[in-house]
């Protein structure tokens, strides 16, 4: 499956070359104090260093990767972060945009939790409201002795909205809220259900820092469980202090 989505991926991206001559090849760099996704810690709350590749061609269609180094216990098997993506996007009216694409998931083969997402956003001025539904996932329910659980497509899913405030000073004001439901993001956040992100941000010249928060309480990350009382250390449960830096560039 993995050789299968990069081959796909770099076939994507030859043909976006071959039919466009007004395509960007740009890219990323970014290190962070704490890697946060959906409001939950994927470094253990240590730091991380992030990168990625992406190329557009005229009509809007793009293909990218992006990486990071991600922890979620002691010793585990995890060590990166791969993600492989495709879409199209573009614009219907002023002011409206839309973003429609496919993003995969890859991390440590040892791992065994590789998962895929068809997602979509719609822009308004600068309001963007954002869904995202689990496709296919590499562990069975079965697997992780969970049969009651349900890991199939669109069972699992995150919606968020986001609004930037420009300031005068050349600075972005961000404020999100998501919310994550279903079994899979159970499985794999390692919480006891569905929960609910949101976070405070500013962002100039490459610089960010964010304040971010979760809905869950100190038994939401099963504090205790067996198979998943490491997982407490995360805490998930607390407020978040991000800082980082990204530098974008062509290529």
């Amino acid at each position: 499956m993995k050789k299968l989505l990069i081959a796909s991926a770099i076939s994507a991206a030859a043909m976006l070359a071959s039919t466009s001559s007004f395509a960007q090849l740009t890219g990323s760099a970014t290190v962070t104090n704490n890697y946060l996704w959906r409001g939950l810690t994927q470094s253990m709350n240590e730091a991380a260093i992030q990168g990625g590749i992406k190329y557009t061609g005229a009509s809007g269609a793009y293909v990218g990767t992006w990486a990071s180094n991600v922890e979620y216990d002691a010793g585990d098997v995890y060590s990166y972060e791969n993600d492989l993506y495709f879409g199209f996007a573009g614009s219907f009216a002023e002011g409206m945009g839309y973003d429609l694409g496919y993003l995969y998931y890859n991390y440590d083969e040892n791992a065994g939790f590789d998962f895929g997402e068809v997602y979509g956003t719609l822009t308004v001025g600068n309001l963007a409201l954002k869904a995202f539904f689990l496709t296919n996932a590499e562990p069975s329910e079965v697997a992780l002795g969970r049969p009651d659980w349900d890991f199939a497509a669109f069972e699992t899913y995150y919606f968020s909205g986001d609004y930037s405030i420009p300031m005068a000073s050349g600075a972005v004001v961000g404020l999100h809220v998501g919310m994550h439901e279903g079994d899979f993001a159970e499985a794999f956040n390692g919480v006891t259900g569905g929960y609910i992100d949101y976070n405070v941000s500013i962002a100039k010249d490459g610089f960010m820092g964010m304040i971010s928060m979760t809905d869950l309480g100190d038994d939401d990350d099963n504090d205790g469980v067996e198979d998943y009382a490491s997982m407490s250390a995360r805490d998930n449960d607390e407020i978040k202090f991000v800082v980082g830096y990204t530098v974008n560039f062509e290529l």
